[in-house]
């Protein structure tokens, strides 16, 4: 994937990431309990939450802000088809944008403006009183990256057993990486085979 992202797209990524193909045809949820969560969250720094210990409470509010954005990842990728790890349980649309921003609102922010010599002025928004609320972070990261342009480069991964999503870098690009297209040409392969067997 593209390190040139901004933060929110890879937060927002990162967190519809969390589901992914288990090695064994199955699906794996690195945020399972408080503890995947709590290792989840201490790896990515600028979620702006520090010093986190997830429970069970924390574990069920950020795995339903994961489900809104992948619901919001499957709008985003029609007419393509979304993750099939979605496909027959994503949330209604309305209902996801209504849990992103009620989440969203749950940290007050303000604008910091950051200027350093030779280069432009940047606006970020930090918490208003300290940490931020790690839904609200992941919410705004979410919908932060929804509105950007790079929302147009998502696409679902439908190499075989795959359930993640990417971000298109260039125009022949179909898979979120190489072993995907090398799984997705073996699937091709035996197929064509089996038709003239």
């Amino acid at each position: 994937m593209n390190a040139s992202i901004g933060a929110d797209a890879r937060l927002a990524l990162d967190l519809a990431l969390t589901i992914r193909h288990d090695g064994h045809g199955g699906v794996a949820d690195d945020l399972a309990t408080a503890e995947g969560l709590t290792a989840w969250v201490r790896e990515r720094p600028e979620s702006g939450v520090h010093d986190f210990e997830a429970d069970d409470t924390e574990l069920a509010a950020v795995r339903d802000v994961r489900a809104a954005v992948r619901a919001l990842f499957a709008r985003a990728v029609l007419p393509g088809e979304p993750s099939p790890a979605d496909a027959a349980r994503l949330m209604p649309v309305r209902d996801a944008v209504e849990r992103l921003n009620t989440r969203a609102a749950l940290t007050p922010t303000v604008p910091v403006l950051s200027w350093t010599e030779g280069a432009d002025p940047v606006v970020h928004q930090e918490p208003a009183h300290g940490d931020a609320e790690l839904t609200a972070a992941l919410a705004r990261a979410a919908i932060a990256f929804l509105a950007s342009p790079d929302r147009q480069r998502l696409r679902a991964c439908h190499a075989p057993r795959c359930v993640r999503y990417f971000l298109k870098d260039h125009p022949r690009q179909e898979w979120c990486k190489p072993s995907c297209g090398n799984r997705a040409r073996v699937a091709r392969h035996h197929e064509r085979h089996k038709k003239t067997a």
